[in-house]
């Protein structure tokens, strides 16, 4: 019977480590393509994520408050949540939230991945959790801007 647990344990040590190095083959090519996407170091999607943020959280303000309309209001379940709890201020509190923990789980995506070795995927990971938040992000701003200009321009 330990015999048997052994030939078990050798033969899965062994798909492991043949599934290891099929991952190692596509290490460079994933890598490129994080390279395409974002062509800059890492560090300034990290800046471009919270700019985004900030801007999101002015945008919506201004669609909000200063568009001088009471037919704006915030379509994001979690955000209409913050504004209807706690106002801007948990609007703020709950946007650096949501941006802070894509960053770390983004951050730690790539910590794992380095240490197994595999700089590529390390680096696509953390690219594509972010680049994501910064294509929704961008939409949200553009579309707040745009209601909040629309609403003041038909309500005055």
């Amino acid at each position: 019977m330990i015999e048997s647990f052994k030939n078990l344990r050798q033969k899965l040590e062994s798909a492991g480590e043949k599934s290891r190095e099929k991952d190692r083959s596509f290490d460079r090519p994933v890598g490129a393509f994080s390279r395409f996407l974002w062509p800059v170091q890492e560090k300034w999607l990290l800046v471009v994520v919270f700019s985004l943020c900030l801007l999101d959280y002015a945008s919506t303000f201004a669609a909000l408050r200063l568009s001088g309309s009471t037919n704006v209001y915030e379509d994001g379940p979690l955000a209409g949540w913050a504004l209807d709890t706690g106002g801007f201020g948990l609007l703020f509190i709950v946007d650096m939230a949501a941006a802070a923990t894509l960053s770390l789980i983004a951050i730690a995506a790539r910590y794992f991945y380095t240490r197994a070795g595999l700089k590529g995927y390390a680096r696509a990971a953390f690219v594509v959790a972010l680049a994501a938040y910064v294509v929704r992000t961008t939409i949200v701003v553009i579309s707040n801007f745009v209601v909040g200009f629309a609403a003041r321009n038909l309500a005055g």
